[in-house]
């Protein structure tokens, strides 16, 4: 069973940066999609970011240009920089890894934007 923990969720202000990290139990995203979801309060959970087990990124329109997403698989840890944060990116973000057979998920970790 392969666990995820994330850190680095707190509050900013707009404008700001913050660094989420996702570190996995074992080595697996070399092998795996990897990718970032966040949900916010009275919404559905919606993909932020995604590295798939061939290196192709995507991002959702709303985060382009602000949010990098990345890994270590040396650390089997995996990255979302986020930039030029606005109050809409309040939201519970949760780290996943997936193959056609299983996923995983974290806890999630709380980002709040606000003056």
């Amino acid at each position: 069973q392969v666990q995820l923990v994330e850190s680095g969720g707190g509050l900013v202000q707009p404008g700001g940066s913050l660094r989420l990290s996702c570190a996995a139990s074992g080595s697996i995203f070399s092998f795996y999609n990897i990718g970032w979801y966040r949900q916010a309060p009275g919404r559905q959970r919606e993909l932020v970011a995604a590295i798939t087990r061939g290196g192709n990124t995507n991002y959702a329109d709303s985060v382009k240009g602000r949010f990098t997403i990345s890994r270590d698989n040396a650390k089997n840890t995996m990255y979302l920089q986020m930039n030029s944060l606005k109050p809409e990116d309040t939201a519970v973000y949760y780290c996943t890894t997936w193959s056609r057979s299983d996923d995983y998920w974290g806890q999630g970790t709380q980002v709040t934007v606000s003056s």
